[in-house]
C-alpha cells in the first residue's frame, strides 16, 4: 500500500516534532530546511568540523534534541534535505483538494550549481518560524548594530561575539538568553534594557498567575539567565531602551532613555553608554511568505499577524497544516506540541488517540502563555517619537522617515503601491521582510485607512507578506527547469511491518523543554 507523502518545511522544534509524529503515523516524510543542520535557531549547532568537546553549551533540552535528531536522520522513511529552500508554492486548480506543489532549491544560498526540484506531497506542514522585529531609531544603520537573533546565532553557531562591550535592548524575555549567550561566548554585556515599564510587566505577568504553573521549564530557564547576569554583574533595567546609536563609521556609543508606558521618552532621562556593539529586538515577525503563498487565511492580533488554524493545526487550505511561531509566539515547548499535532493529522493518524489530549493541553497552555507575553511586552504606540526626518526606515533602499511623511501628504502617493514606488521602501534585497511591518504601521498612521485595500486592475490587495518568490532564485536556475527528485537511499525497515520504528519516540509523549 502506498504510504502518505508528507513534506515538512522547517526543521526547528515545530518541524522536527511534526516529522517525528508523521513518521509514527506511518507516513513517508521529507524534511526541508535551508540550514545545513536541523534544529532551527533554537538548537543552532556548531559545525561538525569544529569537533566541539561540549556542543551542548548554550543549549536547552540538548539531550532530547540529540536523541530526536538521531532518530529522524536515521529513519528509513525520513528524507532529510539540508540547504534546501522553498522558493515558491504553486496552488492547485479549482476543485483540486491537494496541497500546493512545492518548488525547492537545493544548495548553499550563495553558492553556484544549485538544483531545483518540485514535490507533490499528499500533505504539507509549514513550520517556517519567525525572525526578529526591530524598530528603527537614529543610527541603527551603523555597523555594530545587530538584531538580537543574529548576535545569538553567531554566538551559538560560531562562538563569535559581535563586540567586546555590548548593550542588549528591546522588549521580551528573548533578551535574556541573548545576553547569556554573549556572556558565555566571551563578550562584556554592559546592560540589558527592557522597554516595558515595571507596571506593564507586573500587570502582564501577574494576570491569571495560576497559568504560570504550566511553565515550570521556562521558570528554570529564567532563573538560569538571571544567575548568569548576576554572576557577571550585568544590570537589567526596565522602562529604558536605546533611542540612538552614534559613531564615526561604526557604533561607538548609544543613547538610552527612560520610557513611559506608551514608549514616549521621559525628558532629560537620556544618557550615553560607550559600546562597540548593540543588539536589539522588539519582538518577532512570523515568516508568512509560504502560508500566504499557499492561500492560508491570516488573523490580525494585537501581537501581530498569524496563520489561522483549527484545533488540529489545519489551515484554511486543504492539505496544509501549520505549527510553531507562524501561528503564535509561544516558545519551543508550545511549538513542539503544535508540530506533533500537525504532523500526526497531516499523516492521517487516528483522531481518537488518547495522548492527543496531553498535546492539546500543552498547545493551549502555550497559547495562553503567548497572550501573556503580548500583554507584558507590547510595543508602545509612541515609539515613532524616537524618529527624525533623516532616520532610515528601510535600510536596504536607505529610505528616510521624512520621505514616508512627504509621500503620505501627496494625494496621488497615498495609495500603498504608489507610496512604495515613490519611496522605494521595502523594494530592496530583503523585500520588506525586515522593514515591512514598520513601514506598514508608519504609513497607516500617516495617511489613515488605506485607500486601496481592495483589488485594483486585477491585482490582489497589498499585503506585506505576499511575495511571488519566497526566496531569491537566479534567472539561470529558473531557466534550467526542475531536475528529477533524487531518490533517497533506503534501508529496509527493521521490523518489516511498516509500524513506527522503535528508535522513533512516541510523538504523543510529552517532551521536556
Amino acid at each position: 500500500m502506498r504510504r502518505r507523502q508528507v513534506v515538512v518545511v522547517g526543521a526547528g522544534p515545530a518541524g522536527l516534532a511534526a516529522a517525528r509524529s508523521a513518521l509514527a503515523a506511518g507516513a513517508e516524510v521529507t524534511l526541508l530546511d535551508s540550514a545545513p543542520d536541523p534544529g532551527g535557531q533554537y538548537h543552532r549547532m556548531l559545525p561538525e568540523e569544529y569537533e566541539a568537546a561540549r556542543p551542548e553549551r548554550l543549549q536547552h533540552g540538548w539531550r532530547d534534541f540529540a536523541r530526536l535528531r538521531r532518530a529522524l536522520l536515521g529513519h528509513p522513511r525520513c528524507t532529510w534535505r539540508a540547504e534546501t529552500s522553498v522558493w515558491a508554492l504553486e496552488r492547485r486548480g479549482p476543485g483540486e483538494r491537494k496541497p500546493p506543489r512545492v518548488h525547492v532549491l537545493h544548495g548553499p544560498a550563495d553558492g553556484s550549481g544549485r538544483t531545483r526540484h518540485t514535490l507533490d506531497p499528499d500533505a504539507l506542514v509549514l513550520a517556517t518560524g519567525a525572525h526578529d522585529r526591530v524598530l528603527p531609531f537614529p543610527g541603527w544603520e551603523l555597523p555594530g548594530v545587530f538584531t538580537a537573533g543574529a548576535a545569538q546565532a553567531l554566538a551559538k553557531g560560531e562562538r563569535v561575539v559581535v563586540g567586546d562591550r555590548v548593550v542588549v535592548a528591546g522588549s521580551g524575555p528573548f533578551l535574556l538568553p541573548v545576553a547569556a549567550s554573549l556572556l558565555e561566548a566571551g563578550a562584556r554585556v554592559r546592560e540589558v534594557l527592557e522597554a516595558s515599564t515595571p507596571a506593564t510587566l507586573v500587570r502582564g505577568w501577574s494576570h491569571r498567575p495560576w497559568q504560570l504553573a504550566a511553565q515550570v521549564g521556562k521558570t528554570a530557564e529564567l532563573v538560569e539567565y538571571a544567575g548568569a547576569l548576576a554572576r557577571h554583574r550585568v544590570p537589567y533595567r526596565t522602562g529604558r531602551t536605546v533611542v540612538e546609536a552614534r559613531g564615526e563609521g561604526r557604533v561607538e556609543e548609544v543613547v538610552t532613555a527612560r520610557l513611559r508606558p506608551d514608549w514616549s521618552v521621559v525628558p532629560s532621562s537620556e544618557r550615553t553608554v560607550a559600546v562597540d556593539a548593540v543588539c536589539v529586538a522588539h519582538g518577532f515577525s512570523p515568516q508568512l511568505e509560504l502560508p500566504v503563498a499557499a492561500g492560508c487565511l491570516v488573523d490580525s492580533t494585537p501581537a501581530g499577524e498569524f496563520v489561522r488554524v483549527d484545533g488540529d493545526q489545519r489551515t484554511s487550505v486543504a492539505g496544509v497544516w501549520a505549527a510553531g511561531e507562524i501561528t503564535g509566539i509561544a516558545g519551543a515547548p508550545a511549538a513542539r506540541a503544535e508540530g506533533a499535532l500537525a504532523g500526526w493529522y497531516a499523516a492521517g493518524g487516528p483522531v481518537g488517540a488518547r495522548p492527543l489530549r496531553a498535546l492539546r493541553r500543552s498547545r493551549d497552555q502555550g497559547r495562553a502563555f503567548a497572550e501573556r507575553l503580548a500583554r507584558a511586552h507590547p510595543v508602545g504606540a509612541a515609539w515613532p517619537g524616537w524618529l527624525r526626518p533623516e532616520t532610515l526606515v528601510c535600510r536596504c533602499e536607505e529610505t528616510p522617515y521624512g520621505a514616508l511623511c512627504r509621500a503620505a501628504e501627496e494625494p496621488a502617493g497615498a495609495a500603498a503601491r504608489t507610496a512604495k514606488l515613490a519611496t522605494r521602501a521595502g523594494l530592496g534585497p530583503c523585500q520588506a521582510r525586515m522593514c515591512g511591518p514598520t513601514v506598514t504601521e508608519l504609513t497607516a498612521r500617516l495617511r489613515g485607512p488605506a485607500p486601496d485595500g481592495h483589488d485594483t486592475d486585477g491585482l490582489p490587495a497589498p499585503a506585506i507578506h505576499r511575495r511571488p518568490l519566497a526566496q531569491p532564485i537566479r534567472l539561470g536556475e529558473l531557466a534550467a527547469g526542475p531536475a528529477p527528485v533524487p531518490e533517497p537511499e533506503r534501508e529496509p525497515e527493521p521490523d518489516g511491518t511498516g509500524h513506527p520504528q522503535s528508535s522513533t519516540p512516541n510523538p504523543l509523549t510529552k517532551e521536556s523543554s
